[in-house]
């Protein structure tokens, strides 16, 4: 199968409904489309009503829109997954940590108390590895204390078939013998992914005007790029997020016709480069689409985490408490 047919098949929810996973900040749902398409029943909960609407729009499972705490009541379930925001936690900052109202981990922390699932995990940005590394090591800390082994990688989302480089920290806590998927040998370029989307020009389309190619072109000087930051057809699209799709005219998403103009993308074409299937709609704005889709966790990338975790629960390879233990002396924090 080519992209759009992996993406749009492979991706449908498998017939199998069980166990249950608990996704929590879960967006527009991508990650739990992963996971339904690995034959997981999903339960959503999200504070914005326009994700909501779409996670109800496409998948099985429910979305309870909501604004969470560390008090709210979730259903029993095997998996816990999501993406706690994290607040920037800078050097000259307060360094309240898990003590910090504002921050999502807590709540994710009093899930794994509440719930005991099997096994969890979330996702996040590449900072929380550097500027605030500290602060991870406290949240990994706090697991190992719960009696998980917490192991975590650096993906990147173009090394199992999406075509953008989307750098993500995906953070695992298990009781033994998890395996993160294998790497992709070969890498989907946004030509694949868009096929003849890339060279039309409906009505609809919007196009840079003349001044903003020449704050283009002044950006990219004053950036000291190499090549032009349009969207090139032969390799993967650089990262989609939400300030490159809605806004920004410098960094801007955008594609060059063959007749010279630019023209920013089409949802659907932003929904391609991140690996949602041409069936899922969302829900609200154009904005608000794109604030959905520079949030979410490619669904393609999810299904292959979807895959591990799969893996996991049928493997019944667990560790005794103190086998654990010994386990979590060797893994670095």
């Amino acid at each position: 199968m080519n992209y759009v047919e992996t993406i749009n098949h492979q991706l449908k929810p498998a017939s199998s409904r069980s166990p249950l996973v608990v996704d929590l900040f879960a967006g527009c749902g991508g990650l739990s489309v992963g996971f339904e398409a690995q034959g997981f029943a999903t339960h959503g909960f999200e504070k914005n009503a326009d994700s909501c609407a779409t996670y109800r729009k496409n998948l099985k499972g429910n979305c309870t829109q909501i604004l969470l705490t560390p008090e709210t009541e979730l259903p029993l379930a095997k998996v816990l997954i999501g993406g706690p925001p994290c607040q920037p936690f800078s050097v000259g900052g307060k360094q309240k940590g898990l003590q910090d109202s504002r921050d999502g981990f807590p709540i994710f922390i009093s899930a794994v108390k509440r719930l005991c699932p099997e096994i969890w995990l979330f996702e996040n940005v590449r900072g929380l590895l550097y500027k605030n590394k500290w602060y991870l090591d406290e949240i990994v800390q706090t697991f190992q204390d719960l009696g998980f082994i917490v192991e975590w990688r650096l993906l990147n989302a173009v090394d199992f078939g999406v075509p953008q480089n989307r750098e993500r920290l995906i953070v695992v806590g298990h009781k033994g013998n998890f395996k993160f998927p294998k790497l992709f040998e070969k890498k989907i370029s946004a030509g694949e992914a868009l096929g003849e989307l890339a060279f039309l020009a409906p009505e609809e389309s919007k196009f840079l005007t003349p001044s903003m190619d020449e704050y283009v072109a002044k950006y990219e000087k004053a950036s000291f790029c190499k090549r032009p930051r349009d969207l090139h057809l032969d390799k993967p699209a650089r990262t989609l997020t939400c300030r490159n799709l809605a806004a920004a005219t410098g960094d801007m998403h955008r594609i060059k016709l063959p007749c010279g103009r630019r023209r920013r993308l089409f949802i659907t074409e932003a929904a391609r480069l991140q690996s949602f299937p041409d069936w899922f709609e969302f829900v609200g704005t154009q904005t608000s689409c794109f604030n959905q889709l520079g949030n979410a966790v490619p669904p393609l990338f999810a299904f292959h985490l979807a895959g591990s975790v799969r893996d996991y629960l049928q493997s019944d390879c667990r560790l005794s408490p103190s086998e654990i233990e010994q386990r979590q002396s060797v893994i670095p924090i």
